[in-house]
């Protein structure tokens, strides 16, 4: 019994070890951009098929890339307290069994979408594979510490990806929130580097929040912030956007822009200056944006 017991909580262990390597939560924050721009670019509610296909190849696409980002970077992941629980790093997967993973969903992924969605797709898909794993994570993300926002553009894809399975090409509107995402990207994960300013010193990868110092930091998240706020009301004529995106899109904008500020205040004055509130805030006002864009269309006004 107890060597039947043994086995099962070992591949409990393996299997969620795996599971782990798609990076869950970040799969998640990419498919809340799918799926809404699925919705305006049919004008209405998309084939629902389509959906499903759409967002199963898309979170094998991104779980891919995590994939290879946690082997790329089993060496840093080891070293630092906010990746120490890594599958790689508990041993709960091997090397060579994350790889072998990661290739699979790479594969899998793209000849899903090609056969569910479209070629362009498929293509789009490949590409954010690539450039995740060979430009941000292999070149930029060592060596500068404007590794993120460049970085950051493999996040964006979904955006393009969505829209392409719908109407089979791409057209201003799915461009318009592609360089929302690249903006919000950089005030999204800079106040993350703050928390792990420590972490990053200790690997010598250059985040911007262990290369600069928390005023620094929370100005530049200011102008990122503010920047998407434009960003996104580009929009509203592009797109064709109505009462229900605009409200969402100064409303949301403004609080983000907001918390943007109350940390770069509290940097300058030198009191604790609470990088993840920003953090949360940044992932609350992509989703609320995004659910804005979906709903929108639905309504006559």
């Amino acid at each position: 019994m107890t060597v039947v017991r043994a086995q099962r909580t070992s591949l409990r262990r393996t299997v969620r070890g795996y599971f782990l390597l798609t990076k869950p939560r970040v799969m998640e924050l990419l498919l809340v951009s799918t799926i809404p721009v699925m919705f305006l670019a049919a004008g209405g509610v998309p084939n629902l098929w389509l959906v499903a296909a759409t967002v199963l190849g898309g979170a094998m696409s991104a779980g891919s890339a995590a994939a290879f980002n946690m082997y790329l970077d089993r060496d840093i992941d080891v070293r630092m307290h906010r990746t120490e629980n890594r599958p790689l790093v508990t041993g709960d997967v091997s090397p060579r069994g994350a790889l072998v993973f990661s290739w699979v969903l790479a594969v899998v992924s793209t000849v899903w979408l090609l056969v569910t969605t479209n070629v362009l797709a498929a293509g789009l898909s490949a590409f954010a594979i690539f450039f995740y794993v060979v430009i941000y994570t292999m070149i930029l993300k060592r060596r500068t510490e404007q590794n993120i926002v460049w970085g950051g553009i493999a996040g964006c894809f979904p955006v393009l990806i969505g829209w392409v399975a719908v109407t089979g090409s791409l057209d201003w509107a799915p461009f318009v929130l592609f360089v929302v995402v690249f903006l919000w990207t950089p005030p999204h994960y800079w106040p993350l580097s703050m928390k792990y300013k420590d972490d990053y010193e200790g690997v010598d990868v250059p985040m911007l929040g262990a290369t600069r110092n928390g005023s620094q930091v929370g100005l530049q998240v200011i102008l990122y912030a503010w920047a998407t706020v434009a960003c996104s009301l580009l929009l509203i004529p592009i797109g064709h956007m109505g009462l229900v995106y605009t409200v969402s899109a100064l409303v949301f904008g403004g609080w983000f822009a907001y918390e943007a500020h109350v940390l770069y205040q509290r940097a300058v004055r030198g009191t604790a200056a609470q990088p993840m509130r920003v953090f949360h805030a940044s992932i609350t006002y992509l989703t609320l944006l995004f659910l804005a864009v979906a709903v929108d269309p639905l309504l006559p006004f």
